[in-house]
């Protein structure tokens, strides 16, 4: 079993909807971890987020035939693990072979699990080519998959991730089409989610699409989205339909009446946004960065300076005088074009030592 934080490795039922949260607290449907040979957990700590499923990992591996690695933060597990890293980083180091696991990764790719090349997840662009599709299919328009804005997640860190659970969100990788009145707004992008929605508890090779309908209000659909049986499911479905001579227009009209593709203006999308910032510590700093966020009318919810994990108020939090330091902005409503501009101006005076990571919020 193994995966990434986009289209994760474990597979057969972890989501099942009608189990609803306990599903994937306790996964006990979860086949073939007693015949595993090595498994691979990413982003999780299952002896506090799914019960019954370390028991069952425990049993596994104390017969000694299980390999277990670890991707993300270090946990207290009841069992041995290989720690190969803490962010996506450690997912194109399996890809090429630089770690012991790079041949479980290879197997997943033999059943499946995962894209021959892993850049292909991690970089958005399969979620691009999904998302393309749906978009013809809600719209009626051509498939313009050049007009998809793609944003992957190879800058995801591990501080984002411990930031958004703490923030009360799940980063997901998110594939969002929008009619608006300028035309259609295509856009894959990975975005934090209120850890209570629907789309937040969707893990796995588990997939969901969230439709907004004018009569029906929000549907969510989830299925799996990756693995040899789904998928050799979905190409016999179509083989039968052929065979039967039951084939339907892939995009309900014939592609000659799909409408032409007008694409939305670019930087109107409005929505909060999450910022975090290596600032450093020293005088006039945050003053600066106020008054850049200030000259584009970006209004801020929330300014948090996170300290380290375990490290007490005022005895260690603090780093030396002159490092950076970590800062958290949560913005109001803005548009991507003025908070962009923002980062851009803050970047340029100095007063941060990395570029600065910038992720959507999406309300759901």
């Amino acid at each position: 079993m193994a995966g990434s934080i986009s289209t994760a490795a474990i597979y057969n039922q972890a989501f099942a909807a009608k189990a609803g949260r306990a599903s994937y607290i306790f996964n006990p449907t979860i086949a073939g971890i007693e015949q595993a040979d090595a498994l691979l957990i990413v982003g999780s700590n299952p002896r506090k987020e799914a019960a019954v499923l370390n028991s069952r990992i425990r049993k596994r591996w104390r017969t000694g035939q299980l390999k277990v690695g670890v991707i993300g933060a270090k946990a207290d597990l009841t069992y041995d693990y290989d720690y190969l890293g803490a962010g996506t980083d450690t997912l194109t180091d399996l890809a090429a072979g630089k770690h012991s696991f790079a041949d479980v990764l290879k197997e997943a790719q033999a059943k499946g699990y995962a894209e021959a090349d892993p850049t292909f997840d991690i970089g958005g662009f399969d979620t691009a080519h999904k998302l393309a599709l749906l978009t013809s299919l809600a719209f009626g328009t051509r498939v313009a998959f050049d007009q998809i804005d793609v944003e992957g997640i190879e800058g995801i860190t591990q501080a984002d991730i411990e930031a958004a659970e703490d923030l009360g969100y799940r980063i997901k990788l998110l594939g969002v089409a929008l009619e608006t009145e300028s035309g259609i707004e295509q856009r894959v992008h990975p975005a934090m989610v209120p850890q209570h929605s629907a789309i937040a508890e969707v893990s796995g090779v588990t997939n969901c699409v969230a439709i907004d309908g004018d009569s029906v209000g929000n549907l969510l659909l989830v299925g799996p989205g990756a693995g040899a049986a789904p998928t050799a499911s979905a190409v016999m479905g179509d083989i039968l339909d052929i065979a039967r001579g039951t084939t339907p227009y892939p995009f309900r009209v014939p592609a000659a009446r799909l409408k032409p593709y007008t694409r939305a203006t670019l930087g109107r999308h409005h929505g909060a946004y999450y910022v975090r910032l290596a600032v450093y510590d020293r005088s006039g700093a945050m003053a600066g960065i106020a008054g850049r966020m200030g000259e584009r009318h970006v209004s801020l919810e929330s300014i948090v300076q996170r300290r380290p994990r375990g490290a007490q108020i005022g005895i260690n939090a603090r780093g030396q005088p002159g490092t950076p330091t970590p800062v958290i902005l949560i913005t109001h409503e803005t548009t991507e074009e003025a908070i962009r501009a923002a980062l851009d101006a803050i970047h340029r005076d100095g007063h941060v030592s990395e570029v600065p990571q910038m992720i959507r919020i999406e309300p759901l």
